[in-house]
């Protein structure tokens, strides 16, 4: 996923002396990386929308404490990985349907498998919140481990752990999963 276009940090400057232009333009240039890492992480388009609505209104109330572009993309991504990781959390003990249960995540990449991608997003989706939230980070935001760690406040190792942990997860589920479907039926 690429980052958000490149901004002046004058427009960071105007949104904190309350230009609400310049904030909406702020909005606009990184709701899509926003709205993908709660998509992703929690695989409803209305959660993820809040999540959004969430992260941007920390953003707005914390904006004096921005102190440049890539400063801003580093804490949006790291507050919405945190929020859908907590609101992950509390999921058992909620009982909120999705509105849309055959809800796609957009991408921009045509998928070359639509079965196996939708089988691997299910996989994800039984993963720890932390373990996905790495996952999500590592090979859909195409972050590096030092990055991750920081966005999530763990050691670079724990990173290395559940990248690890979660791929070797995956492909065992993914190799079953094929044995399964592959075997003849009587």
């Amino acid at each position: 996923m690429n980052p958000a276009p490149s901004m002046p940090d004058s427009l960071l400057t105007q949104a904190r002396a309350g230009d609400t232009d310049a904030f909406a333009a702020l909005v606009r240039a990184h709701q899509g990386s926003v709205f993908s890492i709660g998509l992703r992480m929690l695989n409803r388009r209305d959660a993820a929308e809040d999540l959004a609505q969430d992260v941007f209104l920390q953003l707005y109330r914390r904006l004096a404490d921005i102190e440049s572009q890539e400063h801003l993309g580093f804490w949006l991504r790291r507050v919405a990985s945190n929020l859908a990781i907590d609101w992950l959390r509390r999921l058992p003990y909620t009982s909120t349907q999705p509105l849309d249960d055959d809800m796609q995540v957009a991408s921009p990449e045509n998928p070359q498998d639509p079965l196996m991608d939708r089988e691997l997003a299910r996989l994800m989706n039984e993963l720890s919140p932390p373990a996905r939230a790495v996952m999500l980070l590592r090979y859909q935001e195409d972050r590096d481990l030092a990055e991750i760690g920081a966005t999530l406040d763990m050691p670079v190792n724990t990173v290395k752990s559940h990248i690890k942990r979660s791929l070797t997860a995956l492909r065992a589920r993914m190799i079953g999963a094929r044995l399964v479907d592959c075997e003849p039926r009587e």
